[in-house]
């Protein structure tokens, strides 16, 4: 009788330990789950701060909220902010790289301008003073005073060529100083790069008009011609330099 009331015990403290491992286990279980943290609210904004796990609400504004790739996380508001700022950024510095030249470049078509405009006044007051003033050859092929007073040096009769050439390196000067070369008008840069193109086409037709109609050359308006040409080959490089940078900024 004592052997049978024991077993029943013994059952009894078997169940209860069985109870008392599983409990255990579930305690080890539960122990080992990562626990996901609660944000905590701000005491003066009253938003969310970032947990450990990811971003809070104010995520997305910094650049520790970027995923991989650079891309930036949170909300589709955050990302367009994201976007807006980049494409900022690109439009500055395009904007930059497309109003700049290398100072050798300003400084070169300034001295080229200034000698230009020196050349054209000298030749004006000739034109209305006297031939004799030139310092120039009045005899055999290079000839300067048959040049300047041949109908070839009016356009169409009516204004002369050296007055042409004064307001050509005028406009040329002003454009080409540091204070234009700052100037970021698209129009200055296309009258500057037009009035070259344009300089230099006027410049073969004086050329072709001394060699062929007039017969004689003059040395003063060549210096003039090679000038200009100069010019047009430092104002042509410049701006093929300006589109290449900017093009570099695009890619």
């Amino acid at each position: 009788m004592a052997g049978q009331k024991a077993r029943p015990a013994g059952r009894a403290k078997s169940r209860s330990g069985g109870t008392t491992a599983r409990s255990s286990g579930a305690s080890v279980r539960d122990s080992t789950r990562p626990t996901q943290a609660t944000p905590v609210r701000s005491g003066k904004s009253g938003r969310a701060d970032a947990g450990p796990d990811g971003p809070g609400r104010n995520g997305g504004r910094g650049q520790g909220n970027r995923g991989p790739g650079g891309r930036p996380q949170g909300g589709p508001a955050a990302q367009r902010r994201a976007r807006t700022g980049m494409a900022d950024s690109f439009a500055v510095n395009a904007e930059d790289g497309r109003f700049s030249v290398p100072a050798w470049a300003q400084w070169s078509s300034l001295a080229l301008s200034l000698a230009g405009l020196g050349m054209s006044i000298y030749l004006t007051i000739a034109h209305y003073t006297s031939t004799s003033i030139l310092a120039c050859s009045d005899k055999g092929y290079v000839d300067c005073a048959k040049v300047t007073t041949s109908p070839e040096s009016m356009v169409f009769g009516v204004l002369p060529v050296a007055v042409l050439g004064l307001a050509f390196y005028v406009f040329m000067t002003a454009v080409n100083t540091p204070w234009g070369w700052r100037w970021r008008f698209p129009l200055v840069w296309w009258a500057r790069l037009g009035s070259i193109v344009v300089g230099i086409g006027f410049v073969l037709y004086l050329v072709y008009a001394e060699i062929i109609q007039i017969g004689n050359i003059c040395l003063l308006c060549t210096t003039v011609h090679l000038i200009t040409f100069l010019l047009f080959v430092v104002l042509v490089f410049a701006t093929s330099l300006r589109s290449g940078d900017t093009a570099g900024a695009a890619r």
